[in-house]
């Protein structure tokens, strides 16, 4: 089969040639975004909550210098990771660990690890901001009760900054499925790396990389779709209904009194 001469018919034998490889390389970008951008999201969770650990003059001076420290590392890998393009880091990383250390990464591992340090940083960021959104009465409703600052995190803070972060942690997810195209400069086959092999082997760079185009937007727009339908479902319903148990009460809340019989009155 002889290649066509119009546009769309390229795309067509382009589709019919290399489909397969088209949809193996969007395969694998979205299993690096998946499983970077959530083990970025505890990797944030994480940093973000020992940040925002409260010291006072009043705690002992080890517990003091040991935040210190800690806070002062993770505030350096923060700044290191988001002040640096991802491209940059993943020829650090992959080529660094090779030449410094003697270990030798595969591919997959090197993707894996890089997008979720990265998406980490990010989220450490958001993870602050999203703790620190949450009304201080909160807090100092929490402790009046006994509750330790890990119970209050876990039962009290976390669940409502979660809701105020969604938006930014799909936006990360649409990042990263965008943005593993950079992991080609270390090899990983996806589909930045498949549609360069095809447009190179046929020089069909224009047919070949609209149809990485339509692909990538078909990902990020079904996902951003998902994340907003379940950003709406945490929201609940519009009204609510006061559950109880009082006889007087309705589920609305309301309280109904029978209206006195003529005879009674």
């Amino acid at each position: 089969m002889s290649m066509p001469e119009d546009f769309l018919g390229r795309i067509g034998y382009l589709l019919s040639m290399y489909g397969p490889s088209f949809l193996s390389g969007a395969g694998r970008t979205m299993l690096i975004a998946l499983v970077g951008t959530l083990i970025g999201c505890l990797i944030g969770f994480a940093v973000g909550i020992v940040q925002t650990i409260p010291v006072s003059k009043e705690d002992h001076i080890g517990k003091r210098i040991l935040l210190g420290i800690v806070k002062l590392i993770l505030n350096i890998y923060v700044e290191v990771f988001r002040g640096t393009p991802m491209m940059a880091q993943a020829m650090f990383i992959y080529f660094g660990a090779s030449a410094v250390f003697d270990f030798n990464m595969s591919t997959w591992f090197a993707a894996f690890f890089i997008v979720s340090i990265n998406t980490g940083a990010y989220m450490a960021e958001t993870v602050r901001g999203g703790i620190l959104s949450i009304d201080p009465g909160q807090t100092e409703g929490a402790k009046a009760i006994g509750m330790t600052h890990v119970q209050t995190m876990v039962n009290v803070i976390l669940p409502q900054a979660l809701r105020n972060i969604m938006p930014q942690i799909g936006n990360n997810l649409i990042i990263n499925i965008k943005d593993t195209c950079v992991l080609s400069v270390i090899g990983v086959v996806e589909l930045f790396y498949t549609t360069k092999g095809v447009a190179g082997a046929l020089y069909t760079y224009f047919e070949a990389f609209t149809i990485a185009m339509v692909i990538y937007f078909v990902l990020t727009f079904t996902c951003s779709r998902i994340l907003r339908a379940w950003e709406n479902k945490l929201d609940g319903p519009d009204n609510y209904d006061l559950a109880t148990t009082d006889t007087l009460a309705h589920t609305s809340g309301m309280y109904s009194y029978t209206a006195p019989r003529k005879e009674d009155e």
